[in-house]
């Protein structure tokens, strides 16, 4: 299928990377989905050591450089996911919806692609899965995110200069790879893929280019899996581009970050940021042996409204966050099946059974697990005076963080577009 791609214009390039100043060899990319300045500053709380008087920083803290606008290009200043990526990798602002074309849905070429032009190695790596939203607007093109099975098969159909558009893939996403319709795994397979489907061997991936494909959609939760997961398939992402021997671009999502706003689950959330934190940490490790690349870190949007303090009370409890030991939904299908709520619930949550919660509770299991969800949520937010305002998306402006070569271009307040502009000046750079 023949492609027309617009771009958008570069003419600040040469005020981003001007003679002098460093030009990364490798780009790390990392979004992390829906989260918001409440998302990291409730981190920074939660991963605190309480026995020192001072909140320790996090790794996100090391890296603060500025802020990022997220409005799409639509009658209204709310993104969602494919919008917002769109503009971090084409430098276009679009509709929400839109997978990397405009608001006449023409295609936009995405840094991925130019990447790829340039002959850099590329990656994707995400729990969500691979062709979801984020990761989606950096390989694919349509005019719809919905379309999992179209956005897939652009991801072996999308030539660019006769190769495939991503040479490393890392997530979910089974069923739209393998259907009935279509084997794209085979094909990949045929094109000298190495294909992995047991998160378990992950570290038998000896190659590029490689394919993992963990779960027939989303990875599970953190809380309720692998805490590590999104960590371990950067390490191992990055590891092999390391061997590879080739500059690269590399987008890595913590997607989940997202699921969990919009279900309002704190103990989600943030599980899921740990992951993220680690996964820059292992980025920044590699920084560090390797000096000539970029780490550049922000969100699309934030989600859920998240809001550190509620209920009109001055606090926030970390460690009643930490005590959850499952997501709200893996808690209740427990409850749901348990004889003994009292040991189930405190087990869990780490809360104690009160009289009050066990009138919740029991009531809520007599309508079913959906009212039971909403219930143990209800609880845990209430307990950790953990506040929220919707289930969907905010407009506020998101964190920029940067470190490594051209960290200083990401300083101050910016347009998300400009995120992208920036890091494609460097890929033409080269």
């Amino acid at each position: 299928m023949k492609r027309t791609f617009t771009l958008a214009t570069l003419s600040l390039a040469s005020f981003f990377v001007s003679a002098g100043q460093s030009t990364p060899k490798n780009i790390i990319y990392m979004i992390g989905d829906g989260m918001g300045p409440a998302y990291t500053s409730a981190y920074r709380y939660y991963q605190d050591d309480p026995n020192t008087k001072v909140v320790d920083p996090t790794v996100f803290d090391s890296m603060l450089t500025g802020m990022a606008h997220t409005y799409p290009d639509d009658d209204t200043v709310v993104t969602d996911s494919a919008a917002g990526a769109t503009a971090l990798s084409t430098a276009t602002k679009s509709y929400n919806g839109a997978i990397a074309v405009d608001t006449k849905k023409e295609d936009l070429k995405t840094m991925l692609e130019i990447a790829k032009e340039q002959g850099m190695t590329t990656a994707l790596v995400a729990t969500s899965q691979i062709n979801h939203a984020t990761p989606a607007s950096f390989a694919a093109h349509n005019e719809a995110r919905g379309n999992y099975d179209d956005i897939a098969n652009d991801y072996i159909d999308n030539k660019i200069n006769g190769k495939l558009p991503v040479d490393l893939m890392l997530g979910g996403g089974t069923q739209y790879f393998i259907r009935e319709d279509r084997n794209l795994v085979n094909e990949f397979v045929a094109a000298g893929y190495q294909y992995s489907d047991n998160f378990a061997q992950l570290d038998q991936i000896e190659q590029v280019p490689a394919i993992g494909l963990y779960a027939a959609k989303g990875l599970p939760f953190a809380l309720d899996s692998d805490k590590a997961r999104l960590t371990k398939m950067t390490k191992k992402a990055l590891s092999l581009l390391e061997q590879n021997n080739n500059p690269f671009f590399i987008m890595i999502e913590g997607s989940q970050i997202d699921w969990c706003g919009h279900a309002n689950d704190i103990a989600c959330a943030m599980a899921e940021m740990d992951d993220f934190a680690g996964a820059i940490s292992v980025a920044k490790e590699f920084i560090a042996k390797n000096p000539d690349t970029i780490l550049v870190v922000t969100a699309d949007h934030s989600t859920g409204g998240l809001t550190i303090g509620a209920q009109g009370q001055y606090k926030w409890e970390a460690d009643v966050v930490k005590g959850v030991k499952a997501t709200a939904g893996v808690l209740a299908e427990r409850l749901m099946a348990s004889e003994d709520m009292k040991l189930q619930w405190e087990t869990d949550s780490g809360l104690e059974y009160t009289k009050e919660r066990e009138v919740l509770l029991t009531q809520a299991k007599q309508v079913g697990e959906e009212a039971l969800v909403m219930a143990v949520k209800k609880l845990i937010s209430e307990a950790s005076f953990t506040g929220w305002t919707t289930s969907g998306h905010t407009a506020i402006d998101v964190q920029v963080f940067a470190h490594g070569a051209g960290y200083e271009q990401f300083i101050g307040s910016q347009n998300n577009t400009e995120i992208a502009t920036k890091l494609i000046s460097f890929i033409n750079k080269k």
